[in-house]
């Protein structure tokens, strides 16, 4: 069964898809559900083994690029050897199996309001808006690009952070405005050396990321990258066996769930969303281990 809520008490906020509880002592309890969204509505059936995806392979991206940047990330919640003495917290040993399994401790950061937004590949909200105007978010595109053309170079496309209803893009003026010139050009340069560390090795292990979106906070006057980082849920995993622009890529990720809700005429992507088939179900719990096991290299 998917673990559509967490059973735990004094919850400190509920997003679309984590649980989040205050540990004290500077310290959060981050619980990835089972939960999914999609145009940005949840969907009321959710997809069994998600959150523990999302953990894994938050956990691994963590480490692989904190030479770059510092990040939040202490120890996925099942893991005793990890956690220390925080193994013996109250919350932490209360937790049901369930949801230790899916859930990090995390450290408690000023979250710095904006979705930092990197892509190498036309296609989704870009291709949309390329199609319209011929460019990508105001910024000049060659003619004659296709779904799936690679960019001449990374974009770097901010949106804002919205509590409810949909992220809307953010200018480089608008972001500086937001958060001042100095910290916008510095979530530009860590977001992009971030996301070229993860496609160098994403590409080595035979999947194409073609964009992300990355959050970032603030924890003792340093900026570190913080929610989770480079999942199915937050990317585009593209299988570079099958890459050829012109079309839909085959994928590791929610485009698969997204494509499935755009058959659905009926609905005009506002609450309620209809129910995902079992089969959508099975084969998106499928897609997203199969990202893990490419990029992690295990399970």
């Amino acid at each position: 069964m998917p673990l559509l809520d967490t059973p735990l008490p004094n919850r400190l906020y509920r997003g679309k898809v984590r649980d989040t509880y205050d540990l004290g002592g500077g310290l959060l309890l981050m619980v990835a559900t089972d939960r999914i969204s999609a145009f940005d509505v949840v969907l009321p059936n959710g997809v069994p083994d998600k959150g523990r995806v999302l953990s894994l392979l938050s956990k691994f991206w963590f480490e692989q690029t904190r030479e770059i940047v510092p990040n939040h990330f202490v120890a996925l919640a099942d893991d005793p050897g990890a956690l220390g003495s925080l193994a013996g917290h109250p919350v932490i040993q209360s937790l049901p199996t369930e949801v230790a399994r899916q859930a990090m401790v995390v450290q408690r950061a000023e979250r710095i309001d904006a979705e930092c937004v990197v892509r190498a590949y036309l296609t989704g909200s870009a291709l949309a808006d390329y199609n319209a105007t011929g460019t990508v978010f105001g910024e000049p595109m060659p003619p004659g690009l296709v779904d799936g053309s690679k960019f001449p170079g990374l974009m770097f496309t901010p949106t804002t952070k919205a509590e409810v209803g949909h992220d809307e893009p953010l200018t480089a003026e608008e972001l500086a405005g937001l958060v001042g010139a100095d910290t916008a050009e510095t979530l530009r340069s860590l977001s992009f050396a971030v996301f070229q560390r993860a496609h160098d090795i994403a590409a080595e292990r035979g999947i194409i990321i073609a964009d992300t979106k990355f959050e970032f906070g603030v924890r003792d006057g340093e900026i570190i990258l913080i929610d989770e980082v480079l999942t199915p849920d937050s990317s585009r995993f593209w299988d570079a066996e099958g890459y050829a622009p012109g079309k839909s890529q085959p994928n590791f990720d929610k485009q698969f769930v997204r494509d499935w809700l755009l058959t659905q005429k009926d609905w005009n992507r506002t609450p309620p969303a209809p129910s995902l088939p079992d089969d959508i179900v099975q084969k998106t719990t499928e897609r997203y281990w199969e990202a893990y096991r490419r990029l992690a290299g295990d399970n």
